[in-house]
């Protein structure tokens, strides 16, 4: 018995289907490697960050401890400093200290008492704008230290703020601001016992009367800045 012999339509139809049949076949293969290349990434993505994300956290721990170090030593509390914190968000906290948005104060304690306090301070008006200085002040309302975090100031002239560029910002190590030697916190050129810069007064004149405001709000606040 002979085999039935399609026509040219039949023979088109099933070539079509064929056709038809092994686009999708392709595209199931295709949506299959695609997804699994998806899955496999996120996946990987995962575990990246999942090992990575402890590593970043403890350099980024060790460089603000690093910082705080320079203002305050170690050796001098041993309470854990980033732990024991303070939220400065009130418009009136903010103001004080130069700040637009809440300022993080940090603790230092030994034996549970009160060793000194680790803030962010700005000065607004520096020749180049903004002064964002880290500042630390002992609980006997003592300047411990101040170091410069940014700035835009001339380089070669206001720069000098900068410990690498000069030793300028080391007269404040260990002074208080009381009534007696309140005119005193000045640059010399407006009678005080601050070098100014050749060349650059404003900024020297900007970052002593920052230091000079935050010393004064910090004593001001006293005890309730460690409750």
């Amino acid at each position: 018995m002979s085999k039935p012999t399609l026509n040219q339509d039949d023979q088109t139809s099933q070539a079509n289907r064929s056709s038809a049949q092994f686009l999708v076949v392709s595209m199931a293969r295709s949506a299959g490697k695609l997804t699994l290349f998806v899955v496999t990434s996120v996946v990987l993505l995962l575990l990246t960050r999942a090992l990575t994300e402890p590593m970043i956290a403890e350099v980024q721990r060790n460089t603000l401890l690093s910082s705080f170090n320079q203002v305050l030593p170690a050796q001098q509390y041993d309470n854990a400093l980033l732990e024991d914190t303070l939220l400065l968000d009130t418009p009136e906290q903010m103001a004080a200290l130069g700040a637009s948005s809440p300022v993080t104060v940090y603790r230092a304690r030994k034996n549970n008492q009160p060793v000194g306090l680790i803030l962010t301070t700005t000065a607004p008006n520096g020749y180049s704008g903004n002064i964002t200085l880290l500042m630390a002040v002992l609980a006997d309302g003592s300047v411990s230290g101040v170091r410069v975090l940014s700035h835009k100031e001339t380089p070669g002239l206001g720069d000098k703020i900068e410990l690498d560029k000069h030793d300028w910002i080391l007269s404040f190590n260990g002074l208080t601001l009381t009534q007696d030697n309140v005119n005193t916190w000045a640059v010399k050129k407006d009678g005080g016992q601050f070098d100014q810069f050749t060349g650059a007064t404003i900024t020297p004149r900007a970052v002593v009367a920052t230091v000079k405001q935050t010393l004064s709000w910090v004593n001001q606040q006293g005890a309730v800045l460690y409750e």
